[in-house]
Protein backbone atom coordinates (compact mmCIF):
# COMPACT_ATOMS: atom_id res chain seq x y z
CA UNK A 1 0.00 0.00 0.00
CA UNK A 2 1.20 3.47 -0.99
CA UNK A 3 0.55 4.65 2.98
CA UNK A 4 2.19 8.00 2.10
CA UNK A 5 0.74 8.70 -0.74
CA UNK A 6 -2.56 8.39 0.88
CA UNK A 7 -2.30 10.38 3.79
CA UNK A 8 -0.69 12.89 1.41
CA UNK A 9 -4.31 12.73 -0.68
CA UNK A 10 -6.13 12.67 2.99
CA UNK A 11 -4.71 15.60 4.04
CA UNK A 12 -4.98 17.69 1.37
CA UNK A 13 -8.29 16.56 1.18
CA UNK A 14 -8.34 15.46 -2.50
CA UNK A 15 -10.30 12.44 -3.38
CA UNK A 16 -9.17 9.24 -5.18
CA UNK A 17 -11.20 10.17 -8.80
CA UNK A 18 -9.17 13.74 -8.29
CA UNK A 19 -5.86 11.80 -8.10
CA UNK A 20 -7.23 9.44 -11.03
CA UNK A 21 -7.74 12.14 -13.28
CA UNK A 22 -4.54 14.03 -12.25
CA UNK A 23 -2.53 10.90 -13.50
CA UNK A 24 -4.93 10.42 -16.32
CA UNK A 25 -6.11 6.95 -15.44
CA UNK A 26 -9.70 5.58 -14.36
CA UNK A 27 -10.85 5.36 -10.75
CA UNK A 28 -10.49 1.62 -10.37
CA UNK A 29 -7.19 1.72 -11.50
CA UNK A 30 -5.86 4.00 -9.31
CA UNK A 31 -7.37 2.98 -6.32
CA UNK A 32 -5.43 -0.68 -6.94
CA UNK A 33 -2.08 1.22 -7.44
CA UNK A 34 -2.62 3.16 -3.99
CA UNK A 35 -3.80 -0.30 -2.59
CA UNK A 36 -0.57 -1.59 -3.74
CA UNK A 37 -2.18 -4.04 -6.31
CA UNK A 38 -0.78 -2.29 -9.23
CA UNK A 39 2.59 -0.16 -9.82
CA UNK A 40 2.24 3.29 -10.53
CA UNK A 41 4.50 4.37 -13.98
CA UNK A 42 6.98 6.85 -14.17
CA UNK A 43 5.19 9.48 -15.49
CA UNK A 44 2.20 9.06 -12.60
CA UNK A 45 4.71 9.56 -9.79
CA UNK A 46 5.86 12.66 -11.23
CA UNK A 47 2.31 14.06 -11.78
CA UNK A 48 1.52 12.84 -8.23
CA UNK A 49 4.83 14.89 -7.17
CA UNK A 50 4.30 17.97 -8.81
CA UNK A 51 0.84 18.19 -7.41
CA UNK A 52 2.06 17.52 -3.89
CA UNK A 53 5.52 20.02 -4.47
CA UNK A 54 7.46 17.07 -2.95
CA UNK A 55 10.40 15.08 -4.48
CA UNK A 56 8.90 11.53 -5.61
CA UNK A 57 11.14 9.94 -3.23
CA UNK A 58 9.26 11.55 -0.38
CA UNK A 59 6.15 10.21 -1.91
CA UNK A 60 6.87 6.63 -3.20
CA UNK A 61 10.03 5.61 -1.04
CA UNK A 62 9.19 3.11 1.36
CA UNK A 63 9.59 4.15 5.31
CA UNK A 64 11.43 1.48 5.67
CA UNK A 65 13.55 1.29 2.94
CA UNK A 66 16.89 2.51 4.16
CA UNK A 67 16.96 0.00 6.92
CA UNK A 68 15.79 -2.59 4.86
CA UNK A 69 18.30 -1.97 2.98
CA UNK A 70 21.16 -1.82 5.35
CA UNK A 71 20.32 -5.06 6.66
CA UNK A 72 20.21 -6.86 4.16
CA UNK A 73 23.99 -5.54 2.98
CA UNK A 74 23.04 -3.72 0.53
CA UNK A 75 26.84 -1.67 -0.78
CA UNK A 76 28.68 -4.22 1.52
CA UNK A 77 30.59 -5.11 -1.53
CA UNK A 78 32.22 -2.21 -2.61
CA UNK A 79 35.15 -2.64 -4.79
CA UNK A 80 38.36 -3.82 -3.49
CA UNK A 81 36.29 -5.39 -0.44
CA UNK A 82 35.43 -8.78 -0.25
Amino acid sequence: MQEKLAALRRLYNISQKEMADIIGVDLRTYQNKEAGLSQFKANEMFAIAQKFQLPIDQIFLPTNFEKREVSRGVGRHAAGSN
